[in-house]
């Protein structure tokens, strides 16, 4: 999809003649992340990692998100890192909003450009370097891996939006749809990383509730979407946090199509 938009507008500092008011907000079933407030002053730098900065937009918190951390990652030319993940457990998901990187894996250089994917197994050594002349901003998405007796280690994926046609819900005459990094039907893998799609006006027309929970960036467009109790407007650039159960659907107003990357956990039993 070579036309496809991807939000990477982020730091700064608003004026001073800016209101206070905002929709940003944190209850114990969803949080909205705004994009106005992905500022300068939120960010974190990473050890092992040069001319990086992060937006932090999820963590595992007691009593709420449990299974993911999600980065909005911003690495200036000549900086990367040869030790990125600390945690020998974690998996990697990566998608590349905005300028080009490469990560070497496996004795291999893998380009990666605006709508690159790429799942990284959980132990394995990789490194991370932008050559490039300008920034490059990616999502990297973080998740302890579970393990199955009986089960192989998923492989690594390399590819990008472009190789990946986007399946249509039923009955929609393909106005909802989902583009898929990751095979849903292989077990192996305990997360994945989706592009969900509407054209304007397509709407998921229930409350979904599931046991999955969710990290929404929106990548494109605006939508009004329901979270628990509530009708939330988002827009390119905003961030959804929903826990496990909470009800939610969906009406993209246009008048663009409405995009978002999507993260969920799957193919697990519940732990007891």
């Amino acid at each position: 999809m070579s036309s496809a938009n991807y939000h990477s507008k982020v730091g700064g500092l608003p004026p001073q003649t800016d209101l206070l008011s905002s929709k940003a907000v944190f209850t114990t079933a969803y949080a909205v992340i705004p994009r106005a407030v992905m500022t300068d002053i939120v960010t974190s730098v990473l050890p092992h990692w040069t001319g990086a900065r992060a937006w932090v937009l999820s963590r595992p918190l007691s009593g709420f998100s449990e299974t993911f951390s999600q980065y909005l990652m911003e690495v200036q030319p000549g900086g990367g890192s040869d030790r990125p993940e600390p945690d020998k457990r974690a998996e990697a998901a990566l998608f590349v909003v905005d300028g080009e990187m490469t990560v070497e894996f496996d004795g291999m250089a893998n380009e990666l450009r605006p709508g690159s994917f790429a799942y990284i197994p959980a132990g394995a050594q990789w490194c991370i370097r932008n050559e490039g002349t300008a920034s490059v901003k990616f999502h990297w998405i973080r998740k302890a891996f579970q393990d199955v007796d009986g089960l192989e280690p998923p492989p690594a994926i390399f590819t990008h939006e472009e190789e990946r046609p986007i399946s249509w819900m039923p009955d929609t005459d393909e106005r909802w749809g989902t583009t898929r990094f990751i095979d849903p039907a292989d077990v192996r893998y305990d997360m994945h990383l989706n592009i969900v799609t509407f054209e304007p006006g397509a709407t998921i027309p229930f409350m979904e509730t599931h046991v999955m929970e969710h990290g929404l960036y929106v990548l494109e467009g605006k939508a009004v979407y329901r979270l628990n109790q509530d009708w939330v407007e988002v827009e390119a650039g905003d961030f959804m946090w929903l826990r496990s159960f909470c009800p939610q659907a969906c009406y993209a107003g246009g008048p663009d199509r409405f995009r978002y990357l999507l993260y969920k956990d799957v193919n697990r039993h519940m732990k007891l």
